[in-house]
């Protein structure tokens, strides 16, 4: 539903048709009852009252009329043809309010409406989905063109090398091996010259391989990586922080293996007494431990600084690149695919419910056919019903006239021989005429029509936008030869 008109959708209206019962009312198994004429004998007593009145000779033999006895036959068989135009009445009525309740005119006036409506929604909804695919093909493409312009200028041929998760996890937990092998390593040495023991030499080498680790991590990761630039200048900054490096891992496990031989003597102050000695005899190593110590120092920090080397890719920038470049490519392809989709199940959606109210009318005409042939069944039936009530009348006059015959000395009138002729009520014709009905029959097959028409327009317009959704691809050409998309 649109939130500024409130206005249900066109397919809403059309489902909305199909949700309304073609009629409202209880069918009824039988209409007119036929009279039983023996009941009504019994009931008005006509042979003990025909009996008695012919004993008196009564009606007289010149009448010419009805007597009272026959006339509340007469009045009884009239009142209930009464009931029965009542009832006849009573149920066309009923008939009419089903014929009704169809609505073939609603019904194709809504379905005039509508069905057009339902694909110019659609190719709405198809506009705003190419308007977003746009935007993201767009962003896409400049990040292509970023990620392009990186690799000309830096002359890269390959993918850029991503970290997964489980590669990132295997290189943090090297460097957590290496730490913790560092510490003890360190740990077990340095006890010799602290004063505090093992202790004190757990705590030294804690402090001397986190810096040793994360440093040359560090330095892995962001300086030494600058040599992959094809700038000379960039290029000459990452070969000297590759000698800093050098010199500060040659230096701080040289200063390790010097912390191991200063004896804990009070008085002296580690610290400054390390520093002395590597300053005026750096190499002056008494033991070889402490150049074991050393060695092991210097290959943990080269293996932690070629982690952190390879943590990314060798230049600098260009993973986040390949990065973004693949969020946009996969946010554009799933966008796409889920517009598409979209557009697929208001194509179905719409397709289903113009097809309903295709059958609907075909349904709706075959109750209307019932209707009419069940009107005029109810007429034939109220015909017949007044002729079977004259029969039941002249049965009844009989049975008294004969009881009177029998009783009587003399003759009977002589219009007791003449049958009762009943006043026939005629029912009103319920045929439509021939006109209406064929242009009923027009109107279902041209609503039909339109309902087909736009199915196929619906199905065509799928076709074409998904063509278009396609089609963005060419406002923006892939990078070829190495060279960014123009």
């Amino acid at each position: 539903m649109n939130s500024t008109t409130k206005r249900p959708s066109a397919i809403a209206r059309l489902r909305a048709l199909l949700g309304q019962a073609p009629h409202d009312y209880r069918p009824a198994t039988q209409v007119f009852l036929d009279l039983d004429v023996q009941s009504n004998a019994r009931e008005m007593a006509l042979t003990d009252r025909g009996s008695e009145r012919g004993t008196e000779n009564r009606p007289q033999s010149s009448a010419e009329t009805l007597d009272d006895v026959e006339h509340q036959v007469v009045e009884r068989i009239e009142s209930h043809k009464q009931d029965a135009h009542g009832l006849y009445l009573e149920h066309l009525h009923t008939y009419d309010q089903r014929v009704a309740a169809l609505n073939f005119e609603e019904r194709f006036t809504v379905i005039q409406q509508a069905a057009p409506e339902a694909v110019g929604d659609f190719a709405a909804e198809a506009s705003l989905g190419r308007d977003e695919l746009f935007a993201l093909r767009r962003r896409l493409h400049e990040s292509e063109a970023e990620r392009e312009g990186f690799r000309v200028k830096h002359g890269i041929t390959r993918p850029a090398r991503l970290v997964s998760l489980g590669s990132g996890l295997l290189k943090a937990g090297v460097l957590a091996v290496l730490f913790i092998i560092e510490t003890a390593i360190n740990g077990s040495f340095l006890a010799k010259a602290s004063e505090q023991g093992y202790l004190g030499g757990i705590v030294q080498a804690i402090v001397f391989a986190a810096f040793n680790i994360l440093v040359s991590f560090l330095w892995g990761l962001v300086p030494l990586r600058l040599i992959n630039r094809r700038s000379t200048i960039v290029k000459f900054a990452g070969i000297l922080s590759f000698a800093i490096y050098l010199l500060f891992a040659f230096a701080l496990n040289l200063t390790l293996a010097h912390l191991r031989e200063v004896p804990p003597t009070l008085g002296i102050e580690p610290g400054q007494e390390v520093l002395k000695h590597v300053l005026t005899a750096p190499f002056d190593l008494t033991d070889v431990m402490s150049w074991l110590l050393f060695g092991v120092g210097f290959m943990f920090s080269l293996i932690a600084m070629v982690d952190g080397l390879t943590f990314f890719d060798p230049h600098v920038g260009y993973a986040g690149l390949e990065r973004r470049w693949n969020d946009a490519s996969l946010n554009f392809t799933n966008t796409k695919a889920e517009l598409i989709e979209r557009l697929r199940s208001i194509r179905d959606d719409a397709s289903e419910a113009m097809n309903d109210a295709a059958r609907d009318l075909t349904v709706r005409r075959s109750e209307l056919d019932a209707l009419l042939q069940a009107r005029s069944r109810l007429a034939q039936r109220f015909v017949e019903h007044q002729a079977q009530i004259e029969r039941a009348c002249n049965a009844l006059l009989q049975t008294y006239r004969e009881a009177n015959r029998r009783a009587r000395s003399t003759d009977a009138p002589s219009y007791f021989d003449r049958p009762y002729k009943l006043d026939r009520i005629v029912p009103a014709p319920v045929e439509p005429d021939a006109d209406h009905k064929e242009d009923l029959r027009r109107s279902i097959v041209q609503a039909q029509e339109t309902l087909r028409a736009q199915t196929q327009a619906i199905n065509d317009a799928f076709d074409s936008e998904v063509r278009s959704y396609k089609e963005i691809d060419q406002f923006f050409p892939e990078a070829a030869s190495g060279k960014a998309s123009t």
